[in-house]
């Protein structure tokens, strides 16, 4: 199947507007506008604006998903691996994630956990903590799923905290913590 250059545009500028100002203070039309289409162009790819926030998750999750696959395919070593996967989180969070989690920012905005959002942060969660664990019952981790908790809650602080207090002064903390959780740590 083609990719389609207008919904790529649309899902490219929802993308940087609903990360940069939330999702409901961006409406249709200005996404329509700035992305250079019709509102009938965008409705023939978005039924609903909410279809495209969908979208938007679904891409915030591939790139982290890339991430791991990068991770997995550099090393057979699931202790280098983990820590492959912990800079790579550090280094999503200064590059990509400046103003906090799109998953959790997403949530905060759509509270009906019924909601096509909400269940697809939830998915998205699930798959992180599960790939987590996976990786640290490789490792050799006393417990995986303890672990996998620890360095979800972390990243999740990482975010924020990055921020609301800048990454420089958040990253150390991060990584260090992040390692202990994985038992990564001397």
């Amino acid at each position: 199947m083609a990719i389609s250059e207008p919904r790529e545009r649309l899902l490219r500028t929802a993308s940087e507007l609903f990360y940069r100002e939330g999702i409901h203070s961006v409406g249709v039309d200005r996404i329509v506008s700035e992305a250079g289409v019709t509102r009938a162009t965008f409705y023939r790819h978005f039924p609903s604006k909410e279809d495209l926030v969908e979208a938007y998750l679904g891409l915030e999750d591939a790139r982290l998903r890339e991430a791991f696959d990068a991770a997995e395919a550099s090393t057979d070593d699931p202790r280098q691996r983990l820590e492959l996967v912990i800079d790579g989180l550090a280094a999503d969070v200064e590059r990509n994630h400046t103003r906090g989690c799109p998953f959790i920012n997403a949530a905060a905005e759509y509270p009906d956990a019924d909601s096509g959002v909400r269940r697809t942060v939830d998915a998205q969660r699930g798959w992180f903590r599960g790939v987590l664990e996976n990786l640290l019952t490789a490792s050799g981790a006393p417990d995986p799923a303890r672990a996998a908790g620890e360095l979800v809650l972390l990243r999740d602080a990482a975010l924020v905290g990055g921020y609301l207090d800048g990454w420089e002064r958040v990253r150390p903390a991060f990584l260090d913590a992040a390692r202990h959780a994985a038992g990564l740590s001397h």
